[in-house]
């Protein structure tokens, strides 16, 4: 397996004499042949700016990096694929930081590029491929000509035809899950919010967060448009909005009246779910499905990434649990990053948390952050790192009944409400 490496301008090329390597937290480390599959469809191959790439001289073995005016390459894999190790490099200036993307490690073998991932579910539906942009911009007009006093219309416009959001597309397209925002503020301060930064960060929060209160109607005429067919989803908690569980109220009463209109289709709001009272009455009120983000079921490293306010992870456990014996699919959207998910510890305590809480799905999702400053933020290893590829099996093996995904799925019908 090749070495892939860029030049300044951009272009990518192999190193036909230098074994391609990967990282693993600030460990690099040798890829294996059965952690590598093909770039995906939808992958994107991106340079990392202050780096110089890290590879193998197959003549002595050992670790070095490329001399010249050259970066590593990552690969930022679509939805549906969990990567396995990140790209090795070395920084050239400490200071800089990377964009908030997940990157994967990359390497050139049998003639094409493969990378360190594996799949984990059906990426038909996330495929941005498979959303037809002529159509997005069809819906957007219909439907804000249909609303054209509905500020979240607006609001999702600019997030799918902008931003090219393929939830809040979905919701002009009327299929599979779409998104209705709804709040302003959060009750924590996650160190890789997407939608706000503070200004001492270092980071470009890649997406503008909402800056209004939708009315009750509003999130109403979304929903009914959205639920008309029994598989679609509606979602409150999108990654233009803060928490939706802070605005409970205005969920709770549209909720009420969209189900006393309706029983299409499916209720969800992706959550912290760390207001614990807030969850129970959003539940009662009817609601479908249930993703709770999550980064690791360790206080240290829990409270260290999203610095809650005025919550705990206990609470955040209760809410699930609520939730799952209300007959709630619960799952959890894992912030998943090698060398970290995959530590001893953080995988014991995932599994007491999955069966404490009755989890029925774990969403892998790939931690997008600048790795140096993620590590210096989170408590070091306690015990053995196992490699995200055994992290998978174990979990498996041990949590039998909880399916390993990568986004939301419906509940069997049998499990409806």
């Amino acid at each position: 397996m090749n070495l892939v490496y860029a030049d300044e301008k951009g272009n990518v090329f192999d190193h036909p004499d230098y074994i391609a390597l990967g990282r693993s937290g600030d460990m690099i480390v040798e890829l294996m042949e059965e952690e590598l599959i093909p770039l995906p469809r939808g992958a994107t191959l991106v340079g990392l700016p202050h780096t110089r790439p890290v590879f193998m001289d197959p003549d002595t073995g050992e670790m070095q990096m490329l001399s010249g005016n050259y970066q590593a390459v990552g690969a930022l894999l679509p939805q549906g694929f969990t990567r396995l190790a990140l790209p090795s490099y070395v920084k050239t200036d400490k200071n800089e930081k990377f964009p908030l993307f997940g990157y994967t490690s990359v390497v050139w073998k049998d003639g094409e590029f493969y990378v360190a991932a594996e799949q984990s579910d059906d990426p038909y539906k996330w495929d941005p491929l498979n959303c037809d942009r002529g159509d997005v911009r069809k819906g957007v007009e219909l439907l804000t000509a249909k609303y054209p006093e509905n500020r979240l219309y607006k609001h999702l416009s600019h997030c799918a035809l902008g931003y090219e959001c393929l939830t809040s597309s979905n919701t002009f397209l009327q299929r599979w899950e779409g998104g209705v925002p709804v709040s302003y503020s959060c009750n924590a301060g996650c160190f890789g919010c997407i939608s706000e930064q503070p200004d001492d960060s270092g980071f470009v929060a890649p997406q503008t967060r909402m800056n209004f209160k939708p009315t009750v109607d509003e999130i109403v005429e979304v929903m009914l448009e959205h639920l008309k067919t029994p598989e679609s989803i509606i979602s409150f908690g999108q990654g233009c909005e803060g928490e939706p569980s802070t605005q409970a109220k205005i969920i709770v009463e549209a909720m009420k009246i969209v189900r006393s209109q309706t029983k299409q289709g499916y209720i969800n709001i992706n959550t912290n779910a760390g207001l614990t009272d807030f969850m129970r009455a959003i539940v009662d009120a009817g609601l479908d499905l249930m993703r709770v983000s999550t980064i690791s079921a360790l206080d240290d490293h829990y409270n260290a990434y999203y610095k809650p306010r005025a919550y705990t992870l206990a609470n955040v456990e209760k809410s699930l649990k609520y939730a799952t014996d209300k007959g709630v699919y619960t799952s959890i959207n894992y912030l998943i990053f090698p060398g970290v998910t995959d530590r001893e510890e953080e995988i014991e305590a995932m599994i007491g948390f999955a069966k404490r809480t009755g989890l029925k799905l774990i969403q892998m999702r790939n931690l997008n952050i600048d790795p140096e400053s993620y590590l210096q933020l989170i408590p070091p290893a306690q015990g053995e790192i196992y490699g995200m590829k055994q992290m998978l099996e174990i979990l498996r093996e041990e949590l039998p009944d909880v399916v390993i995904g990568s986004y939301t799925h419906l509940p069997p019908a049998a499990a409806r409400r």
